[in-house]
């Protein structure tokens, strides 16, 4: 694509203020796909006998907030997605610091609805044990916290795709094989229950590609990313590529990416995987509590 021929949005309007005939129909369609998903979600709430159900526990994603406005979007993004997988279920998102809402303000709106807060968080650290928790605890609505999204291997599956939409082929070869390694950046936390998450992602990562995975940081614990890049190719390693294993764009992605020395993957973001990862999440949290209310009841 050269500069004379740059890429524009096809329902722009043409020189003289026409506009393209199908933009239009482009605004059509998607104002029906708008009102079936609207009717859809309205019909889920009415059973058979035509009574209405019970409105589920909220889910409540609790991202982290960055200055980036490309996170906002994309964690606005994943929330729309799991909408669209389940019909019904009232999504909302709090936010733990930059970016409104803030975590408490959505819970305050809720009253003393019930909510499952499942964290966008890849590994256990302060925000899931202490911020979370203490946020749940102080709010009016009946809470429950379920844990963060990491490790799982559907996030190792949301990386291999990111991986290969950015570059990467499975090596051909011994030769190749022996050339080739990857490095998991993530986040970084002081806890080490953190690294020991990412570290378990890593070994699935690795067992997936075939090639050996090295978990990297941005912040807050070692190796860095540059770090880890070295040590690959001191082995013989020059065929890296960097993994993010973050939830959305922000300064620390960008920062591990422009240490990649061959392709950097693009954050996790609003993977249908992920989507699928964070209702298992509320599912879980949900039978967790179903469970220990059912024990609590039983005769001693």
């Amino acid at each position: 694509m050269t500069a004379s021929n740059p890429l524009r949005d096809e329902s722009e309007p043409r020189r003289g203020g026409q506009p393209l005939r199908g933009a239009h129909l482009d605004s059509t369609a998607q104002l029906m796909n708008r009102i079936t998903s609207q009717l859809g979600s309205q019909l889920s709430l009415v059973s058979l006998d035509g009574t209405r159900r019970p409105v589920p526990p909220a889910l409540v994603l609790v991202g982290h907030g960055s200055r980036d406005p490309r996170a906002l979007s994309t964690v606005r993004a994943l929330a729309d997605r799991i909408r669209g997988l389940r019909p019904g279920l009232p999504v909302h998102l709090g936010h733990i610091e930059l970016n409104a809402p803030l975590l408490p303000d959505t819970l305050a709106a809720l009253g003393t609805a019930e909510a499952v807060l499942v964290p966008l968080l890849l590994s256990r650290g302060f925000h899931v044990k202490q911020d979370i928790p203490l946020a749940a605890a102080a709010s009016p609505a009946r809470t429950r916290v379920a844990a963060p999204l990491g490790p799982h291997p559907l996030l190792v599956e949301t990386l291999h795709e990111r991986l290969v939409e950015a570059g990467w082929r499975t090596p051909r070869g011994a030769a190749e094989r022996r050339a080739s390694g990857v490095v998991l950046a993530a986040a970084g936390s002081r806890d080490p229950e953190a690294a020991v998450d990412t570290r378990r992602t890593a070994v699935l990562l690795a067992e997936r590609l075939g090639v050996p995975v090295v978990p990297a940081y941005a912040s807050a614990a070692a190796p860095t990313v540059g770090h880890a890049v070295r040590a690959l190719a001191s082995r013989g390693r020059h065929r890296t590529a960097v993994a993010s294993y973050f939830t959305a764009p922000g300064r620390f992605a960008t920062e591990c990416a422009a240490a990649a020395p061959w392709i950097a993957a693009a954050p996790l973001g609003a993977h249908p995987a992920v989507a699928r990862l964070v209702l298992h999440r509320y599912d879980r949290a949900l039978a967790a509590a179903d469970a220990a209310g059912e024990r609590r009841l039983a005769p001693a």
